[in-house]
């Protein structure tokens, strides 16, 4: 492939409607992302129809402003990509049909990509500010808020998956566990904000699954329910027992009978800033020791020359340190602007599949279930 090809990728599997121009498979011309956060925040989770909505509003716009540093414009696009799998449905339909159009209207090649494979191509995308690009065999652990996955890459476009996640995936657990702990959306960045500077004292239940690469996340937060629980029944207790004294210091009211409400609310006592700065340092370290730990044996048993790590959760402070500092080989992380969904990865993942001479037809459907492999 002509280290000048440049495809015009598009990415809308979730809820970041994004346009790439990518050169050569490595070079970033552009990289446009219209978040939708503020959209989904007041919800506390991705809603499917306002997704898609915001997309089709954002993705005009997006596409002209991810054209501009080009001088000829749209005659300097050779291809088009978009995502088609996996993810939400409609969502994905609102970028592949606009990509599908743009390749037919103007007679270019067009491919589809896998979403999962893409956030691996993000490495791809660094190769210049390292030694070199990435040599096979590689181990990839792709990390995000829909999937958590370990897989052996033998070469482009070769995949073996060795493990994934059994229940919820890394980023998800991260977002569940923020609510219970009141933190909030998204929660992977509110739970390493809390997380930062905290102390001990709280130790949570690592999911080994021994002898498989598979993952576990459900029971964590399982646990994390149980010790918010706990502590909410021992402030409970603390202050029913603060207002018996008070009333028998007083003289006055009655000195048995119904309890006094927990809260001024009414409600459960909110959770202390250093409970939940404990908690939350706890859950990262229980995530980040599985991951880490499962990753470093892959790359031991299967000797790879370096590990790849992926997705939106790869943006973690902690679980980038804890895996470079214990890998057996060097490790590739991407920017963390890379690391979120953008359409660059899928600029640079489609530039390897035309350069096996693949190219998909106008019945490339979505596939929001699309696996790797």
């Amino acid at each position: 492939m002509d280290a000048h090809f440049t495809i015009l990728a598009l990415e809308t599997s979730c809820d970041e409607t994004a346009a790439a121009v990518v050169r050569g498979g490595r070079t970033i011309i552009s990289n446009v992302v219209a978040s939708q956060l503020d959209e989904h925040r007041r919800y506390g989770g991705i809603v499917p129809e306002v997704a898609s909505r915001q997309h089709i509003l954002a993705l005009d716009a997006v596409v002209r402003e991810a054209l501009q540093p080009l001088p000829g414009g749209w005659n300097d696009i050779h291809a088009v990509a978009a995502t088609y799998g996996p993810g939400l449905a409609g969502a994905l339909m609102t970028g592949l049909n606009a990509a599908k159009a743009i390749a037919w209207i103007r007679n270019l090649p067009f491919v589809g990509v896998n979403h999962i494979e893409a956030h691996i191509y993000a490495n791809w995308l660094l190769a210049g500010e390292q030694s070199g690009e990435p040599q096979f065999p590689l181990i990839a652990l792709v990390v995000s808020g829909g999937h958590t996955l370990l897989a052996l890459l033998e070469d482009h476009g070769c995949y073996r998956m060795l493990g994934q996640t059994r229940d919820d995936a890394a980023g998800e657990a991260f977002d569940k566990v923020a609510r219970l702990m009141g933190l909030g959306f998204p929660g992977g960045p509110a739970i390493q904000q809390a997380a930062a500077d905290a102390p001990g004292g709280v130790t949570l239940p690592r999911a080994w699954l021994r002898d498989s690469y598979d993952f576990s996340f459900s029971g964590l937060k399982t646990a994390v329910l149980h010790q918010i629980r706990e502590h909410e029944a021992r402030e409970a207790s603390l202050q029913v027992g603060a207002a018996k004294g008070a009333t028998g210091r007083r003289g006055s009211g009655p000195k048995s009978g119904g309890a006094p409400p927990v809260s001024q609310a009414g409600g459960p006592p909110r959770l202390s800033p250093a409970f939940v700065a404990r908690l939350a340092r706890a859950f990262q370290e229980s995530v980040v020791d599985v991951l880490v730990t499962k990753t470093v044996e892959a790359a031991r048993a299967y000797g790879a020359t370096e590990i790849l790590l992926a997705g939106g959760v790869a943006a973690n402070v902690r679980l980038r340190e804890e895996l470079q500092r214990r890998a057996p080989v060097g490790v590739r992380v991407p920017p963390v602007a890379l690391c979120t969904d953008n359409a660059a990865m899928i600029g640079a993942a489609a530039f390897y599949r035309f350069d096996v001479g693949r190219q998909d037809g106008w019945d490339l459907d979505v596939n929001p279930g699309l696996r790797l492999g």
